[in-house]
């Protein structure tokens, strides 16, 4: 018998993204969509691409509303999930795609979120290494999870191989990431313009404000690192959707070629939808392009003595909706691939 599923937030991009997929899985059955300004809106009008859900309509997004259903996936403004989580019955599966239960540090929250503090859930990154084995292990029969911010995970599935095998410096890591603006939400706001965008790079968050960042350092310390440092920077670039996210990181001094590539490839080895390129070849984003697939291409700067990873995720599939039905999959006991794909569409 199928699971019967609510998306709150459904008129937004992750809640489009989360509905695109589930509209494919054999085992969800969506039957309520919630929105706030668009509620009372029909689906099909905030989600023309969505023509096999045209029957449902947009309404309020309340406790009342979510409840009675065995999965409920949250995809509203930080902020906003964190008291309807806690009047949503224990038993059903909830997935908030926010920041609002990301975090185990509350001062950390209260750094760079501020507000009510909820606790943290168990984190939907399957893949992540940690320092006794998967962050998967996590997340079977968990009823609360806490999808990963698109920028984080793909930062931390970029690293903790690394740093779990012990060939990185977990101090002085770099990330600078190309992302979509759709990362950013559906409002309407000036750097998210078309006219802002089009033919131009956008550095934001830049000097180590980006909120993203203590969650990227919660993944390293979870895979082992003490008190792993980064600086973060993304950059918007012309694109709708996707990240290609340039990471670097010190060599451990002796550290061979080939236990570095090592290091990378036996974490993922076994993956469904995390894959090393071979040497030589770097991922695209469009290559990843609505599939639910993170590609990581390696290099070994010797004339610095740093390890370079680029990794090519869809922020709204792989990065946001994807790994949260993925993680739904392994909390419920479902196939974990079930309703995803490793294909992306191109050109």
């Amino acid at each position: 018998m199928a699971f019967t599923v609510a998306v709150a937030g459904a008129s937004g991009y992750a809640g489009g993204e989360l509905l695109r997929l589930l509209a494919a899985h054999p085992e969800f059955e969506v039957r309520t969509v919630t929105a706030h300004s668009n509620a009372g809106q029909r689906l099909i009008d905030a989600q023309p691409h969505l023509r096999s859900l045209s029957g449902l309509t947009l309404v309020d997004t309340t406790a009342e509303t979510l409840a009675g259903h065995d999965v409920v996936f949250l995809a509203l403004p930080h902020g906003a999930s964190g008291a309807l989580t806690a009047a949503l019955p224990p038993e059903t599966l909830v997935v908030d795609c926010g920041a609002d239960h990301r975090l185990e540090s509350e001062a950390a929250w209260a750094a760079f979120y501020g507000g009510d503090y909820y606790g943290a859930w168990a984190y939907g990154v399957p893949e992540l290494p940690v320092a006794d084995g998967k962050q998967r292990s996590r997340l079977v029969g968990a009823r609360r999870i806490a999808a990963p911010g698109c920028n984080a995970s793909t930062v931390a599935l970029a690293l903790a191989p690394g740093i779990r095998s012990g060939v990185i410096e977990p101090e002085d890591l770099v990330a600078v990431l190309a992302v979509g603006p759709s990362g950013a939400g559906k409002s309407l706001t000036l750097p998210n313009l078309a006219a802002e965008i089009l033919g131009s790079a956008n550095p934001y968050a830049v000097g180590g404000v980006h909120r993203h960042i203590p969650e990227i350092q919660q993944s390293l310390a979870w895979a082992g690192a003490a008190n792993p440092t980064i600086s973060f920077t993304p950059v918007i670039v012309p694109m709708s959707r996707g990240i290609l996210c340039t990471a670097t990181a010190r060599l451990v001094p002796g550290t061979t070629d080939a236990a570095v590539r090592a290091a990378w490839e036996s974490a993922y080895a076994d993956e469904p939808f995390v894959h090393v390129l071979p040497e030589g070849r770097f991922p695209r984003t469009s290559d990843v392009l609505g599939a639910n697939t993170a590609l990581i291409g390696l290099a070994i700067d010797r004339a610095v003595g740093r390890v370079v990873t680029v990794t090519a995720v869809d922020n709204l599939a792989k990065g946001t909706a994807g790994a949260a039905i993925q993680s739904a999959n392994i909390a419920l006991g479902l196939p974990e691939t079930l309703g995803l794909s490793t294909n992306g569409v191109a050109p």
